[in-house]
């Protein structure tokens, strides 16, 4: 299981965050200005986001049985520059551009 500290060493990664399933923020680190506050609505929409994806998994495997949705392992948004990526419970802001994405995947699925 990946640490905040193991997911900032990967490559592009400038922010990472644990939270609650109900979006409470646990605990994050930031190579970039990021106040309290703002992790905490990062956290929050980070957990409302993962609820509807994990409903949209449960949905999918119904209706899709030939191939497997469960259980889910992690969701990205990316805009911009950068992207947002999530895996269970901790998620992080990367650099698009400089991001190992499969790197990064691989220890979100494992978090």
């Amino acid at each position: 299981m990946a640490t905040l500290d193991q997911l900032m060493q990967i490559t592009g990664v400038v922010a990472a965050g644990e939270f609650t399933a109900g979006g409470d923020l646990v605990d994050f680190r930031s190579a970039m200005q990021m106040p309290q506050d703002q992790a905490g609505m990062t956290a929050q929409f980070c957990g409302t986001v993962s609820i509807m994806f994990n409903t949209l998994a449960k949905a999918y495997s119904h209706m899709y049985t030939n191939v497997s949705w469960l259980p889910p392992k992690f969701w990205a948004y990316g805009g911009g520059d950068m992207a947002v990526c999530v895996g269970g419970t901790k998620g992080v802001f990367v650099e698009i551009a400089k991001a190992d994405f499969n790197r990064l995947f691989n220890a979100l699925a494992e978090a």
